[in-house]
């Protein structure tokens, strides 16, 4: 059964939809036997547009609700730390590649359907206008110079 999100955090929602699709490139990439680089150059391009302003946002804005003493929030902060090492990485791509394929898709679920879930039970309206407020939702607009997934 698909999860009610509050409305002032689906805009959030909506941009792990984008990352999971990131994950399915990548598959997808890996399955074409398409040159690691292109899916790095692709995957990078991601990172510094999407993903980087995208956790910024949840370390500001959203986890605080819960508290960075919080068991859930530490779990997403370490997973954005492994993340974020994997994306910056400029050796081993493939295996960073198939790292970042498998543990975004993990957090992406677990923020989903576990961490969200108990902050939208406990956020005050100011926190979640906030959150709405600093959380920028202009259409997303992919990188198409090489679709290598196509």
């Amino acid at each position: 059964m698909p999860i009610k999100r509050d409305e002032h955090l689906q805009t959030i929602s909506r941009d792990h939809h984008h990352g999971l699709l990131l994950c399915w490139k990548i598959k997808t990439g890996f399955k074409k036997q398409i040159e690691p680089a292109r899916i790095k150059k692709y995957a990078d391009w991601f990172y510094k547009n999407h993903l980087v302003p995208h956790f910024d946002v949840e370390e500001k804005y959203v986890f605080p609700v819960l508290g960075n003493d919080h068991a859930h929030v530490k779990r997403a902060l370490l997973e954005h730390d492994n993340l974020k090492r994997y994306f910056d990485s400029e050796t081993d791509i493939i295996e960073n590649l198939a790292s970042i394929e498998s543990e975004l898709q993990n957090h992406i679920r677990f923020e989903e359907r576990v961490l969200f879930n108990e902050i939208q039970a406990i956020a005050t309206e100011q926190q979640l206008q906030d959150i709405q407020k600093y959380h920028h939702d202009g259409k997303f607009v992919d990188n198409t110079e090489d679709v290598f997934w196509l």
